[in-house]
């Protein structure tokens, strides 16, 4: 059965996290890896995904998502496979929905799959 994602975030490059993350970290928690989207960032945490989403023209106007690990059911991740074809993607099926990650040329996808294999799986 297919269904539309709900969401629909890109992950480019992996990058140093941001500093203002730290703002939005609860105490125990920590940042371990952030990647750059088109307008903003991702951090997967030791506890959640806090995706910022950066808006309007001027970019001022900041939508976080955050996405708790314990709400994830599954996940899955495809790489193209073909030398020309740079593009992969996961998919996460969660309690708020389902979410599609495309991860462009720069994003390692067995990267991310350990990442939330590690996140997913240690609770």
């Amino acid at each position: 059965m297919e269904t539309a994602p709900m969401l629909a975030w890109t992950l480019q490059t992996e990058i140093p996290v941001p500093a203002d993350v730290t703002a939005l970290l609860v105490e125990g928690e920590q940042a371990v890896a952030s990647f750059k989207t088109f307008r903003d960032s991702a951090t997967f945490t030791t506890k959640r995904l806090i995706v910022r989403d950066a808006q309007g023209i001027t970019g001022k106007k900041i939508e976080i998502y955050s996405l708790p690990y314990s709400s994830i059911n599954m996940w899955s991740t495809e790489n193209a496979g073909g030398l020309l074809d740079r593009d992969a993607e996961v998919e996460l099926w969660t309690r708020a929905g389902h979410i599609k990650v495309k991860l462009t040329k720069g994003a390692d996808v067995r990267r991310i799959d350990s990442l939330l294999a590690w996140a997913v799986l240690q609770r």
